[in-house]
Protein backbone atom coordinates (compact mmCIF):
# COMPACT_ATOMS: atom_id res chain seq x y z
CA UNK A 1 0.00 0.00 0.00
CA UNK A 2 1.07 3.47 -0.88
CA UNK A 3 1.60 6.30 2.23
CA UNK A 4 0.06 9.63 1.68
CA UNK A 5 1.69 11.96 2.85
CA UNK A 6 0.58 15.53 3.80
CA UNK A 7 2.37 18.89 4.18
CA UNK A 8 0.87 21.18 5.97
CA UNK A 9 2.50 24.54 5.40
CA UNK A 10 2.36 28.82 5.20
CA UNK A 11 4.10 31.43 2.47
CA UNK A 12 7.15 32.50 3.43
CA UNK A 13 7.75 29.66 5.97
CA UNK A 14 11.72 28.85 5.59
CA UNK A 15 11.20 25.95 7.39
CA UNK A 16 8.31 24.60 5.31
CA UNK A 17 10.46 24.77 1.96
CA UNK A 18 13.25 22.70 4.00
CA UNK A 19 10.71 20.35 4.83
CA UNK A 20 9.01 20.59 1.35
CA UNK A 21 12.91 19.43 -0.18
CA UNK A 22 13.28 16.61 2.24
CA UNK A 23 10.22 15.42 1.70
CA UNK A 24 10.24 15.17 -2.55
CA UNK A 25 13.79 13.96 -1.97
CA UNK A 26 12.51 11.09 -0.68
CA UNK A 27 9.42 10.66 -2.54
CA UNK A 28 11.82 10.40 -5.57
CA UNK A 29 13.20 7.77 -4.55
CA UNK A 30 10.21 5.98 -2.46
CA UNK A 31 6.71 6.14 -4.36
CA UNK A 32 4.02 8.05 -2.02
CA UNK A 33 0.95 10.11 -2.81
CA UNK A 34 1.85 13.78 -1.88
CA UNK A 35 -0.43 16.68 -0.79
CA UNK A 36 1.42 19.92 0.18
CA UNK A 37 -1.51 21.98 1.61
CA UNK A 38 -1.21 26.16 2.57
CA UNK A 39 -2.72 26.61 5.68
CA UNK A 40 -2.58 31.10 4.80
CA UNK A 41 -6.33 31.75 5.43
CA UNK A 42 -7.77 28.96 6.66
CA UNK A 43 -8.97 29.92 10.21
CA UNK A 44 -9.28 26.03 10.96
CA UNK A 45 -5.99 24.75 9.95
CA UNK A 46 -4.08 27.89 11.25
CA UNK A 47 -5.88 26.84 14.58
CA UNK A 48 -4.68 23.49 14.26
CA UNK A 49 -1.23 23.55 12.85
CA UNK A 50 0.07 27.41 13.09
CA UNK A 51 1.97 27.28 15.64
CA UNK A 52 3.93 23.92 14.45
CA UNK A 53 4.68 24.54 10.65
CA UNK A 54 5.54 22.52 8.82
CA UNK A 55 3.24 19.54 10.07
CA UNK A 56 4.43 16.11 8.33
CA UNK A 57 1.44 13.55 8.26
CA UNK A 58 1.52 10.08 7.12
CA UNK A 59 -1.43 8.09 6.45
CA UNK A 60 -3.47 10.74 8.33
CA UNK A 61 -0.93 10.61 11.74
CA UNK A 62 1.60 13.43 12.18
CA UNK A 63 4.79 12.51 12.02
CA UNK A 64 6.12 15.85 12.62
CA UNK A 65 6.77 19.11 13.03
CA UNK A 66 9.16 22.20 12.34
CA UNK A 67 11.54 19.97 10.82
CA UNK A 68 11.75 16.93 9.07
CA UNK A 69 14.69 13.93 9.68
CA UNK A 70 15.34 12.48 6.58
CA UNK A 71 16.20 9.37 7.90
CA UNK A 72 13.26 8.68 10.10
CA UNK A 73 10.99 10.26 7.21
CA UNK A 74 12.08 7.60 4.96
CA UNK A 75 11.72 5.04 7.51
CA UNK A 76 8.10 6.10 8.64
CA UNK A 77 7.31 5.97 4.63
CA UNK A 78 8.82 2.74 3.92
CA UNK A 79 7.11 0.42 6.94
CA UNK A 80 3.21 1.84 5.21
CA UNK A 81 4.58 -0.08 2.14
CA UNK A 82 5.18 -3.34 4.16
Amino acid sequence: MKAKVVIFSRQNCHLCHEAEKIVREVHSVIPFELEVINIDGNAELESLYGEEVPVTMINGAKHDYFRVDKKRFSEAVLRQHQ
